[in-house]
């Protein structure tokens, strides 16, 4: 049976957000020539009301055909924004409707919330302790609000398990490739990127987008060098051989780098050598060592320590999870 996801929708909500779950989810398909393969979610939309209107933050409202019993049955469970959460959003509290709609989630059920939705799975104690994140515009005024909660602003998203969350508005799309991703292996994202036209990846987080979301038109940027590090992840890559590819000093190319891309080089290197890893554990046989060797990072150790911290589980461990989705790409 498909992955069963239920979106539930809030008065006030934000269409683009609502809609993000049915593209990237709704869309996924069984590896299969022609992209002819069954679905591997099922997408429902409920409401905490009996099926009816909804409003939005725009002028028109949405008919939801599902109320609150769909998220009895649902294995993952997505809330996106809303502008109307009223105590949720001010005191911190969940309202009868909306405490009694989420009674209904069984124990077990996977919990993601897009941008401010995270102020509903905070309502009902579901972040307490953990780490979380939210819109950066709001991210002072959650913390004040649930301070049990760990909140890190920077991010495009938080995956801790069965509770995910995720930055503003179009960080719900990296955060949804990353749950496909993370269920059915890169080829299944990948593929459903290229198709909604989108990165399955999207470098550094929200700290880009804050105080400048484009360089300045007159700024050098570190595009070629990005690029020519990209062609050479098996090699060694120093930081001043990146600096050369845009003619500056390594002061200003750390700086212009972190700026446009939110993180430094040195983490960006390890994130394109595990994406690296990650693709030729999924789509080849080749040995551990000379995985390690082709990504760049020279010994199986050190291939085994960087997918452990990255993605919490061993390279043979990871090879045989996500084996069987990349062995039926075409």
């Amino acid at each position: 049976m498909p992955h069963r996801v239920a979106v539930l929708a809030l008065d006030g909500l934000l269409p683009f957000e609502l809609g993000i779950p049915h593209r990237i989810f709704g869309r996924s398909l069984e590896p299969a020539p022609g992209n002819k393969g069954g679905k591997l979610y099922e997408v429902v939309t409920c409401s905490v009301r009996p099926p009816g209107p909804v409003r939005t933050d725009s002028d028109y409202a949405i008919l939801v055909e599902h109320g609150p019993e769909a998220l009895a049955t649902a294995d993952t469970v997505v809330i996106p924004a809303s502008y109307e959460l009223g105590p949720v959003f001010e005191e911190g509290r969940l309202t009868e409707e909306l405490a009694a709609a989420l009674a209904l989630v069984r124990p077990g059920t996977r919990m993601v919330s897009i941008c401010t939705g995270s102020y509903v799975l905070a309502a009902a104690g579901y972040l307490d302790g953990r780490p979380a994140t939210t819109h950066w515009s709001s991210a002072d005024h959650f913390q004040r609000l649930f301070p049990q909660v760990r909140v890190d602003p920077d991010v495009l998203f938080i995956d801790d398990g069965d509770v995910l969350t995720s930055a503003g508005v179009a960080a719900g799309i990296d955060l949804c490739l990353h749950l496909v991703r993370r269920d059915h292996g890169s080829a299944v994202a990948n593929e459903i990127a290229r198709r909604t036209v989108v990165p399955p990846h999207r470098d550094g987080g929200q700290a880009q987008y804050i105080h400048r979301p484009v360089p300045e038109p007159q700024f050098a940027t570190t595009t070629t060098a990005r690029a020519w590090a990209l062609g050479r992840l098996d090699r060694p890559i120093l930081l001043r051989d990146m600096a050369r590819q845009e003619s500056m000093s390594v002061r200003t190319f750390t700086r212009r780098f972190r700026e446009e891309v939110g993180i430094s080089p040195g983490q960006w290197l390890t994130q394109q050598r595990v994406e690296r890893a990650r693709h030729l554990l999924e789509s080849s046989d080749l040995p551990i060592d000379q995985v390690a060797r082709d990504a760049g990072f020279g010994t199986p150790t050190s291939l085994r320590q960087h997918l452990q911290a990255a993605l919490g589980v061993p390279p043979t461990v990871y090879r045989r999870t996500f084996r069987r989705a990349s062995a039926d790409t075409p």
